[in-house]
This record gives structure tokens, sequence and C-alpha cells, in this order.
């Protein structure tokens, strides 16, 4: 590594700290700028209006500054930054410890109207408006006269804009909408009146060519935040590099403070993209928490922070696949930074002495074979089940007395918008859990509810049922795992499938009853119970879907009467099915080599199928994914 990125590392470690104490105060030694207040005249408003505009130490006419337009809240005007903030002490003590470059800062008063000030109702709709036309008294009015009275330098790489609450949103809204006139915007505290991020951001690509630098930065304990996080998550899904810094606070001067001295180191010099994940103090509240608990908190680099409270344990930890020693307060509250940990939802335990407990800030789901803690990791390409403002279809619990085992039994179903409003009948995917699940997995860890929503919604998928059965019938595991158990429990789902799940749906709901408009589909142990009772029912069945699975390559008991059997019947099985789907999770899926193999096998045999692979484990993105493509061919 060079000096110079040596040193700009050096420099990004320091950037991380909050603001020290007393930065906001006047240093002894510390060299001061210079505040001026200023006239201008307006034609967007008809009148002069004032700025305040602050000039570094040892300013020379001889030399071309870049400009920061620095912007104040509802309930301020030019001089509420220098109120309540004190940036010149800021910006000068910075200055003195060279963390900044030399700029000029421009604190104008963002409501253009020619009673510009804040008095009465500020929340009128005059003064609320005249906050949208400074847009126009900016880029017309302001921007050239102190392009004309100040020694400055005039390209959007050298202007950059900032601002607090309403100021936060109208950065974000003049920044953004005006990439030509602005390569640095800065959102602090975002308020309301910030842009929808499609709207703000309608073409990421050309910002992310323009932009050099997004920041926005919100206390924890702002009721705002929401705005900030709901640009964060559009930023993230479009790839756009950008700073989203939490700290402990609230809606003031303190969070406002330490957001104008990060967010000054970074202007008018190169900036490291791939550190830009790392200036945070605190993470996301996890989408999988209870409703506003705090923790666990996902770092905007994937790390997660836990926290619980346990002042009588010895030892607790966070078993996450990897195991994570959590470190005790004197509070008696343990907290553990995890490394970066992969996108989509993962279950997790508490350890504490030793037990295995879920974490009670988080949702519980049934998976491990016991209920247990789980958390959504942001996922770059997840918006395919993402809320969204589409129609919906219902979730439906229904117990039912099966006549293949004669006991209750629950299935969970996936009725799609306009379900109880039509007299049509719909086709039906019967979807199967895997090992440890049950029929709660798909509804909670799968999102199938969002997935179809989504599809449908976008005319990629036929509005159908998704029958979401509980497989577990016997002991799928046998006396070691399921490659050494054998097909009694795999024929006791296929009679539970056809005696007991199959006529309860055809007589409770309004469905087509007939092999081409049902399809079947499974994941991992829920794949075999397809391949199992799928292939040997084509006459019931138009399309199965195989996701993580195969036939076992070293249980010949049990996989070699299914190739007898598809050897025999070839013909019946290519001629019914629709649709054989088989896709895995790539090499790191524990069940990709046997399902290589089972396909080798379906090679000779001249079984076809069409098969596909997602980056991934054996995990829930990639069975989300597996769905999200099966469904979209089914019943075409």
């Amino acid at each position: 590594m060079c000096l110079a990125l040596l040193a700009f590392a050096s420099q990004a470690q320091e950037i991380l700290k909050e603001m020290p104490k007393g930065y906001d105060t006047a240093q002894a030694g510390v060299a001061a700028g210079k505040i001026d207040t200023v006239q201008y005249d307006s034609k967007t408003v008809g009148n002069k209006r004032k700025a305040l505009i602050y000039t570094p130490p040892g300013f020379s006419k001889k030399k071309k500054y870049p400009v920061l337009y620095l912007l104040h809240g509802i309930g301020g005007d030019e001089k509420e930054w220098l109120k309540g903030g004190n940036p010149q002490l800021i910006l000068d003590n910075l200055y003195a410890e060279k963390k900044i470059e030399p700029m000029i800062v421009v604190m104008p008063n963002g409501r253009a109207m020619k009673d510009d000030r804040a008095t009465g109702n500020i929340m009128a709709a005059d003064k609320v408006a005249a906050f949208a036309t400074f847009e126009q008294d900016l880029l017309k009015d302001l921007i050239p006269f102190v392009e004309s009275k100040y020694p400055v330098l005039k390209d959007r790489e050298h202007r950059a804009i900032a601002g607090l609450s309403m100021g936060g949103g109208q950065s974000l809204n003049f920044g953004l909408g005006n990439l030509d006139q602005f390569a640095w915007v800065g959102g602090f505290s975002s308020a309301p009146n910030t842009k929808a991020p499609a709207e703000l951001m309608p073409n990421p690509e050309e910002a992310k060519k323009k932009l050099k630098l997004l920041f926005l930065s919100c206390g924890d304990e702002d009721r705002l935040i929401t705005f900030s996080k709901r640009t964060h998550d559009y930023l993230f899904e479009n790839n756009v590099p950008h700073v989203f810094y939490i700290e402990p606070g609230v809606h003031d001067f303190k969070v406002w403070k330490n957001g104008l001295y990060m967010f000054s180191q970074f202007l008018f010099k190169p900036v490291d993209v791939p550190s830009l994940t790392k200036y945070t103090i605190l993470g996301s509240p996890a989408a999988t928490n209870i409703r506003n608990v705090k923790y666990p908190q996902i770092l905007p680099d994937n790390r997660v922070v836990f926290r619980t409270k346990a002042p009588n344990a010895q030892k607790v930890q966070i078993d996450l696949g990897k195991k994570y020693d959590m470190v005790k307060d004197t509070a008696g509250v343990w907290s553990v930074t995890t490394d970066s940990i992969g996108e989509g939802f993962h279950y997790y335990s508490l350890l504490i002495d030793g037990v295995a407990l879920a974490d009670p800030a988080s949702e519980s789901f049934y998976g491990m074979g016991r209920m247990a803690s789980g958390i959504e990791i942001p996922f770059r390409n997840g918006g395919y089940y993402a809320m969204k403002d589409v129609p919906h279809g219902d979730i439906r619990v229904k117990k039912y007395l099966s006549k293949a085992s004669n006991s209750w039994r629950e299935m969970y179903v996936y009725t799609p918008p306009g379900y109880d409003q039509s007299t049509e009948k719909y086709p039906v995917l019967y979807l199967l859990h895997g090992g440890g699940e049950d029929q709660r997995g798909w509804a909670t860890q799968g999102k199938t509810n969002l997935i179809l929503d989504n599809l449908i919604a976008e005319g990629k998928a036929k509005p159908m049922l998704v029958v979401m059965m509980d497989g577990n019938l016997g002991s799928p595991m046998g006396p070691g795992s399921m490659s050494t158990a054998g097909d009694g429990f795999l024929k006791l789902f296929e009679n539970e499938l056809k005696q007991g799940a199959v006529p309860f749906v055809e007589s409770t709901f309004r469905v087509q009853a007939d092999a081409a408009h049902r399809a079947l589909a499974g994941l991992s142990m829920g794949g075999i119970q397809t391949l199992y009772a799928g292939v040997k029912n084509t006459d019931m069945f138009s399309s199965l879907g195989v996701f993580s699975s195969g036939w076992f390559a070293n249980n010949d008991a049990l996989s070699g009467p299914h190739y007898a059997f598809a050897k025999d019947n070839v013909q019946a099985i290519n001629g019914n099915l629709k649709n054989f789907w088989i896709s895995m999770g790539g090499e790191q899926d524990i069940a990709y080599k046997n399902c290589k193999i089972m396909l080798s096998k379906y090679d000779e045999l001249g079984i076809k199928y069409q098969y596909s692979e997602y980056p991934g484990g054996h995990t829930w993105p990639v069975w989300r994914h597996d769905l999200h493509g099966f469904s979209q061919v089914l019943f075409k």
C-alpha cells in the first residue's frame, strides 16, 4: 500500500469517531475563520435576501475555494446553524488538525418568500411551500451571487449541499435532482419533505457516475429516521455507494453537529468507496426484531450487533452457524459484533451457560427441529419478496381431519388477491418444507405470499392457491439421518398427499381438480418427498419442483427403486410432466453432489428436466429464488 493510501486509511479510522467533546467551542491557538452577513438580489422571490458566509482561516482572494451550501430546519433561518451548532468553530478545529479542505460555507435562508422569518405558524402552507421554491432561488440567484462575489471553483465537483431536518430534505431533493450542479450531498435527520426514493433518484446508474458522496445521518431515537432509512434501503437495493450514519440521539443539534463534523471531512477529496459501509456508530434494527426492539442491529457491512441482558449468566454466546462469545458489561448486558453475515434469512440461538434458547428480542421460527430465533440480513436483490403497494392475497391456517392418518393436521394456504370476490376456480401448487421445519416455513421464512403477490401484480405468474403442507409424518430422519432412513415415511407422505391434503383442498376451496392445474414442489426433505410422490403420480401433477435436493447417491435401498420406476415409466413421466424443474444453490449447497449424480442418472434414462443454479448454500435465499422462478412457469 502506498503512503498516500496509508495516510487515507489512518484518517478514515479517525473519522469513524464521534465529534470530540468540546470540538464546537473555541480552542486556544486555533486560527478562526470569519462569518459575514450578505444580501443578494433574488429574482425568484422579488426582493433582497440574507445569507451567512463562512470563509476559512487564512482566506485569500487570490485562491479559489470549493463551496458547501448548509441549510437549516423548518423552524430556523440563515442564523439557525450559527446559534445552535457553532459550525464555524467545528470547521476551525478541523482545519487546525488538517482534517478538511479549505472551503467556503454558505448558510442561506431556505424559506424562499418575502416574509422569510420563522415567525407565526411555521407550518402554514405558504411557508412550507417556500422551502420547495428555494430550489430556484438557490440555483438561479444565490449560487450566481456567491460565484460573482467570492473566489470559488464553479464546477459541480467543487460544490456540496447539506442540511438538517427540513434542510436535509431540501439537500436531498435539490442535490440529487440537480446532479449537474452538485457532486456532494448530505442529509442530516432529513424531514418528511424528502421525496420518495424512486423520485429522488430515478436513474441510479447515472447517479453512481456523478455523485462523489451521498451522506445520510440520523439519531436512532429520531422519529423521522424512517425517511432516511427508506432512502438508504433504496440506495442499497440499487447498489449506490453512500454513508448511512446512525448514532445515539434524537432530533437535535448534537446529531446535526456530528453530521457536519463527519460530512465535511469527506468533502473535496478522493473517496474510498469500499470503506463507506464502515462509517456508522449504530446499525439498523433487524426486520425480524420484536416490535420496537433495537437489537439485534445490522451494520451496513452486514456485521450484526447482538445484545441481551443476563446478569447472572457465566457465559453467553450467539450461535449463528459460528459461535460468538459475548462480553458482559457492569449492568449485566452481554454484547458481541459478528463477522459479516451472508444476505437473507438465518436461524440463530442464544447459548446461555450452554443452553440453547430463542432470543426474546427476535421473532421465533420453527426450524432446526425446534423454535429458534431468526434474523433477516438485507438482500440487495430481494425486491421480489418486498412488501409493495400491490393487491395482496391471504394466508389462511386450516385444520383438517386427515383420512390418511386419522388425525388432525394443519396446512397454511395462500389465496391470491380477489379470491373471495371471485367465482373463478384456481390452480394449486402444493409446497413442501425441509427437514426440521413445518407448514409455517414457506409462509414465514419463505415469504411465499409476498413473492406471489408481486409476481401476480406484474403479470408474471398466474393467480393460484399455494398449499403449504406439514410434511412431518413418522420420523424422517430414521436412525441416523435421512440418507440412512427407509422409504416408510415417504409412503406415509404420499398417502397423506393423495388421501388427506388434496381431497381436503379440493372440497374446501374453489380449485381446478385435475392434473393440468396441480403442481408439487419442495425444498431439501420436501424435494425428496416431491420426487417420491410426484414422479410416481404424474397423472395427478403436471409440474414438479425440486429445490436443493436429490436422491442419495449412497442409499441404493432408497434411490434404487425410484430409478427403476423412472426407467420403466420414462414415456409417461416425459409425457405427463409439463415442467420437471430442478434447482440448486451451487457447490456449497449440501445436496449439490447428490443432485448432480441424480441428474446424470436421469440423463442416462432419458428423463427430461429443466435445471438451474443460484449462488448460495442450503438456505432460504436460494429457495425463495427457486419459488420465484418456478411459479412463473406454472399453469401456462
